[in-house]
């Protein structure tokens, strides 16, 4: 494993970017907390404060959802052509794009996100789903139904009213733009809570969107913590429904919430232990660096990381041997230094949970062959980590640890393979490597997730619905099932003349 400071005698200059927002934005404007309380973010490379945010309370999600109200009942958003809408949305994509490097910089220093893939894939793919929704904003319709009786109906698709938006901070700028592009397109008004750990992003694209001509109080931004802001979201009782991506434990609590208050529906987007199965067949230098990103991007923050490896015997040894090699190639550092692979955990909380897993893998009788430790004088940063001789039922291959620590299981049959796979509570995704076309039908069809990626990972697009089975929770993100859910269907039923009803 290779150390880079990308701040010091490499020549490279971090980009300087003056943070500008760091206030609530309720309907149209950025404002202090009722309270006046402010809470600090921190930057994951150093743990230094970065700046202080406005934290939003009940009080304040009350003003923020009755702005969101406001603007649904009697504003001009949900009355809008999709034509409009839509014009709107891509003025909305070219203001992001003139400021790609800018929101780079905040997702970098909030979560310890690498500078290079915000700037090529976070802020652009966020462009993309916007365009995308813009595209299918004025393409929403029923359908005409043919009924008995000399009847004829018809449905519509109406917007389902006022949003509640809780995002996590492990893609600040992905998972905005997941919730709130269909949101918008669909016509609905909303509340966003970022996560307290990355709230810089979305004030800013909260500036973005008003100088995009999105009216006050259709997109309203209240960074907060989950107990309190999170809490009163979910169970406002004028949110018309709820849209959750986090851990499995908080959907919970949110689906409850939701449940007890005006049990309005819930979309929840949960936790991931996902299996890739690389067979016998595999080119074994294309599986290693397909798991390596698997397992590695993002420093093992994602949901849909491949983090549970099973490897067919006949290659089990080669793999491992260079899946190590791998490992001790790659370069954690400044996530700001071009050549760096992996940057720091979002925050100490997170980097402890990480470290405390690899404590309990090694307790739990797993070896460990490569990683295993902090690395850096400062920051939050861990090497990655690989053990093998992992059994099913270890908490290193249970329990979703969200950090880069790779388990590593050995099968025989493609049988087995199938019932390890679908040994956990989990159901997101997981990746096939094979070059037999017979396996891979039969393994993708075996499988309960919500997506299989065969021979690639993390192959994400706006025209994919995304989003998990089991305790993965239900709902899907992008593609047309993602705006789906910001919609609801209304029968209309008439008789027609000469019927029995006259």
């Amino acid at each position: 494993m290779a150390w880079e400071n990308g701040s010091s005698g490499n020549g490279f200059e971090v980009p300087d970017v003056e943070i500008k927002f760091t206030k609530l934005f309720i309907n149209g404007e950025f404002v202090d907390a009722v309270s006046g309380k402010t809470f600090e973010t921190r930057d994951p490379r150093t743990g230094d404060v970065t700046a202080r945010i406005a934290e939003g309370r009940k009080a304040d999600i009350d003003l923020a959802v009755k702005a969101a109200r406001e603007a649904f009942d009697n504003g001009p958003w949900p009355r809008m052509s999709g034509y409009e809408r839509g014009r709107i949305l891509h003025r909305f994509a070219d203001l992001v794009e003139r400021h790609v490097e800018e929101l780079a910089v905040l997702d970098t220093i909030d979560a310890g996100k690498l500078f290079l893939m915000g700037k090529i894939m976070d802020i652009p793919g966020g462009v993309h789903l916007l365009r995308y929704y813009a595209g299918a904003a004025d393409k929403i319709h029923g359908a005409t139904l043919k009924m008995s009786q000399q009847m004829q109906g018809y449905t519509l698709k109406e917007p389902v009213g006022v949003v509640g938006h809780i995002v996590p901070w492990n893609y600040p700028t992905t998972m905005f733009f997941f919730k709130v592009s269909p949101a918008l397109a669909a016509g609905c008004t909303m509340v966003v809570k970022p996560a307290e750990q990355t709230p810089l992003s979305a004030l800013f694209y909260a500036h973005l969107a008003k100088e995009a001509g999105i009216p006050d109080g259709v997109l309203n931004v209240v960074p907060g913590f989950g107990p309190t802001a999170g809490a009163a979201l979910a169970s406002h009782m004028d949110v018309d429904k709820v849209s959750f991506t986090g851990s499995t434990e908080v959907g919970r609590l949110v689906m409850k919430a939701a449940a007890d208050s005006n049990l309005k529906p819930v979309s929840l987007e949960l936790g991931g232990k996902c299996p890739v199965i690389v067979f016998d067949d595999a080119d074994v230098d294309m599986a290693v660096n397909l798991v390596n990103m698997a397992v590695y991007a993002n420093k093992g923050e994602i949901c849909a990381a491949g983090t549970r490896i099973y490897v067919q015997e006949g290659i089990y040894d080669a793999f491992v041997k260079k899946a190590v090699e791998a490992a001790k190639k790659s370069v954690v550092g400044d996530p700001f230094y071009p050549h760096v692979n992996q940057g720091p955990q979002v925050d100490k909380d997170q980097y402890e949970k990480v470290l405390k897993y690899i404590d309990i893998g090694k307790r739990e009788g797993a070896t460990l062959v490569a990683g295993g430790k902090p690395c850096g004088d400062k920051g939050y940063y861990i090497e990655p980590t690989i053990f093998t001789d992992v059994k099913d039922d270890m908490s290193i291959a249970q329990d979703e640890i969200f950090g880069p620590v790779m388990a590593l299981m050995k099968f025989k049959t493609v049988e087995e393979a199938i019932q390890k796979a679908n040994n956990t509570r989990y159901g997101l995704a997981a990746g096939i490597v094979t070059k037999n076309i017979d396996i891979a039908n039969t393994v993708s069809r075996s499988i309960r997730a919500g997506t299989i990626w065969m021979n690639c990972y993390f192959a994400f697009d706006p025209d994919t619905p995304f989003g998990g089975y089991k305790n993965s929770g239900f709902g899907k993100d992008m593609g047309m099932d993602g705006l789906e859910k910001y919609l609801q269907t209304k029968t209309v039923v008439t008789p027609i003349y000469n019927s029995p009803w006259f």
